[in-house]
């Protein structure tokens, strides 16, 4: 029993002060009036347990002032905003982690003014309930043509109100090759089945004719969907019905054509040089409907799923239990509807709209951008080797998948790091940069990064090569 305690009061662990006692100290003290209490608490509790385990794995005891020091630390990470600025360096436009489109700066403005009242669902003229998200549907009419619209919180809510309001209990013919599975586990055939309506599937993998169609309606169809694979493609020995004939069946059946397209886009963007995707205009105009797509990916405005069409089938969704539902907030449609301003003025999308910047970003602009990270970096730090090189970005979020967009990266090498250890450390820094790892090298695409950036990088470095990596985080 002696021999236990001896050895109890040898671990030098019994040598860090009590969670009470570091609480005492003046320093938390101050550090209470900033921050609730609960928080400092929490902060000397992790501090305490972090250094035990230390001690635990051979490290020395600190001092107090390296306790209150590293309570500190825990502190800010715990009061740091999670949802916050980060340099993307991955290459990646519509980056799904990184919260995809980056938002035009007249729809943050458009947010900007949130912190008072705002005219979100009255008519100023009676005074009595209005229409909500009515100036983002006024807009979305004159972009596309469509008669009406209405606007739910994401593409997948928006093709389920569709089947839910207009085909429970009847049949929804859709093309095998269109079948889609989307992120977080979203299949149409689930999505299809939970509305209440009946999947039919028609055609093969790689080829359904307009006869395959055709020859599944039954008195029982209600509606025929044709679905843009916006995160695959299926090439080679391929057959695919557009639009257009889809809606031909009209005349001879009493059916509704719904084209889902996903990431819904709203110019032609064959003119950057990139595969014509299927535009929401040239769905409305081809005769579909419905169009759902959504506001978060090429249009780069906030997240939401967009429905636009004949005004007799939207009225009817509209009325549907789960539009209130799946209804988007007044921060969402503020920012949408700044987003979608920008449409109207074709000259001044490629400026103001950031993803479409971001696409149609000159390599030239890239290159210079890269030769200055390598030129300072290399004049500041000179434990890191860094390079420029010539690589592929992708959009991403489920748009233009086998399309890669010719860019210009920097790549670093440390003989200090390996690669995994540097990108976490870049991933550390305030703001985190967010780094690609490719062929055990660590690499930052700057498509992605914004002019304003690039000083954040080689301050980054500076910081990742002024400290010692083996101290804990």
């Amino acid at each position: 029993m002696n021999c236990k305690d001896n050895n109890d009061n040898k671990d030098p662990r019994r040598q860090l002060p009590s969670v009470s006692a570091v609480l005492a100290n003046p320093v938390i003290n101050e550090l209470k009036k900033t921050y609730p209490s609960v928080l400092v608490t929490d902060a000397v509790r992790q501090a305490i347990n972090q250094l035990r385990l230390n001690i635990a794995d051979g490290k020395a005891v600190p001092g107090l002032d390296d306790v209150l020091l590293l309570v500190k630390a825990v502190l800010s990470r715990l009061t740091r905003q999670s949802v916050r600025h980060a340099v993307n360096g991955t290459g990646v436009i519509l980056h799904t982690g990184l919260g995809r489109a980056v938002l035009p700066q007249h729809a943050i403005d458009s947010l900007s003014r949130m912190n008072r009242y705002c005219v979100l669902q009255i008519d100023l003229e009676s005074g009595n309930r209005g229409q909500r998200n009515r100036m983002c549907e006024l807009l979305l009419q004159k972009i596309t043509g469509a008669e009406s619209a209405m606007i739910v919180n994401n593409n997948a809510a928006a093709t389920f109100l569709i089947l839910a309001t207009l085909a429970p209990g009847k049949e929804v013919i859709v093309s095998r090759g269109q079948l889609i599975e989307i992120g977080g586990s979203y299949r149409l055939p689930d999505c299809i089945a939970l509305s209440g309506a009946k999947l039919v599937e028609v055609g093969t993998t790689n080829k359904t004719h307009l006869r395959d169609y055709e020859n599944a309606i039954t008195a029982n169809t209600a509606i025929v969907m044709k679905v843009n694979p916006s995160n695959y493609r299926i090439v080679g020995f391929t057959k695919d019905v557009p639009t257009s004939q889809l809606a031909e069946l009209k005349k001879k059946y009493p059916i509704i054509v719904v084209d889902d397209l996903g990431c819904g886009a709203l110019i032609d963007l064959s003119v950057f040089n990139l595969p014509k995707e299927p535009t929401v205009q040239d769905a409305i105009a081809s005769g579909a409907d419905l169009v759902c797509f959504s506001g978060d990916k090429l249009i780069s405005g906030p997240q939401a799923g967009i429905i636009v069409g004949k005004k007799e089938l939207i009225d009817k969704i509209r009325k549907h239990p789960f539009s209130r539902i799946l209804r988007v907030c007044k921060l969402t449609s503020a920012a949408l509807e700044k987003t979608l301003e920008l449409f109207l003025d074709p000259e001044a999308l490629v400026r103001n709209n950031p993803t479409i910047w971001m696409i149609s970003r000159p390599l030239e602009e890239l290159r210079r951008n890269a030769e200055y990270l390598k030129q300072e970096i290399n004049k500041n730090i000179p434990q890191l080797c860094c390079d420029v090189v010539r690589g592929e970005s992708v959009v991403g979020g489920g748009s233009l998948p086998v399309t890669p967009l010719a860019t210009w990266q920097v790549t670093f090498y440390s003989d200090k790091l390996n690669a995994e250890d540097l990108a976490k450390q870049f991933r550390f820094n305030e703001p985190p940069v967010i780094p690609k790892v490719e062929n055990d090298t660590v690499r930052i695409d700057l498509r992605t990064v914004f002019n304003d950036e690039l000083d954040i990088i080689v301050q980054a470095v500076k910081r990742i090569f002024s400290f010692d990596h083996e101290q804990p985080r």
